[in-house]
């Protein structure tokens, strides 16, 4: 069982930058793969970006490809999304992701796929 917890969400102007991180509990990270998602208002909840749990694998949503970088330290339990040149449409709120192993090459995009979620934080970029 893995616990998740996000944080470093908040206001910023467009083209400005934003870390948020995500922190987990439990035994288990090591074989967790993690993933970041977000839902705007009256919106589905997308996929933005996850690492897997081995050698690394990172996958990125097209709308956020060279603007956002996720990454993971396993021995801190902790993913991460560093947030740069950030526009308008990021606004959401950021949901971290878990799911107990997973193959490397699966990005796994959909909501369903993941089994653990924290309660999320909102990002705000205005103009």
């Amino acid at each position: 069982q893995v616990q998740l917890a996000e944080s470093g969400g908040g206001l910023v102007q467009a083209g400005g930058s934003l870390r948020l991180s995500c922190a987990a509990s439990g035994p288990t990270f090591t074989s967790t793969t993690m993933g970041w998602f977000r839902q705007a208002p009256g919106k589905d909840r997308e996929f933005v970006g996850s690492i897997s749990w081995s050698v690394g694998y990172v996958y990125y949503a097209d709308s956020v490809k060279g603007r956002f970088t996720i990454s993971r330290d396993n021995a801190r339990k902790t993913a991460t999304l560093q947030m740069n040149s950030l526009k308008p449409e990021d606004t959401a709120v950021y949901y971290c992701a878990g799911r107990d192993y997973g193959a490397v090459y699966n990005p796994y995009q959909f909501p369903d796929e993941w089994g653990y979620w924290g309660r999320g934080t909102q990002v705000t970029v205005f103009s």
